[in-house]
């Protein structure tokens, strides 16, 4: 497995979000399902991926699969939140110094996709 993805994998099992800074790269790029425009930057980012870490990351959640490659990989994650299970892939892509340069998220199906978006607004706005 690919160090980057081990990385992630234990940031993701404790919640880490302290250790997002040392696996996002300065000129990350976030692509939400619910934000039309790609996300620029470690600080917004590092935001995103926080409210999802609270979100998300509950006691159902859980990694179902991978695909890993030399620089990029794609995690499909499966959760439930109030009865609705939320499926969905991180597709992540690193540099040479395993940092990420591009993380996008797709989650299926809408109400998943209608529920997130209503979650993960509220976290964004508590900051």
């Amino acid at each position: 497995m690919a160090k980057l993805i081990e990385k992630w994998h234990a940031l993701v099992k404790v919640k880490d979000t302290g250790a997002l800074n040392d696996v996002l790269a300065d000129d990350v790029v976030f692509e939400s399902p619910v934000v039309h425009t790609p996300q620029h930057g470690k600080a917004i980012t590092a935001k995103y991926l926080t409210a999802a870490l609270h979100v998300l990351n509950n006691d159902e959640f859980r990694y179902l699969n991978e695909w890993v490659g030399t620089t990029s990989g794609v995690l499909e994650f499966q959760t439930v939140i109030d009865g609705i299970t939320i499926n969905g892939v991180d597709i992540i892509t690193w540099n040479a110094d395993d940092k990420i340069t591009h993380f996008k998220v797709m989650v299926r199906p809408l109400k998943a996709m209608n529920l997130l978006h209503q979650m993960m607004g509220a976290q964004l706005m508590r900051g």
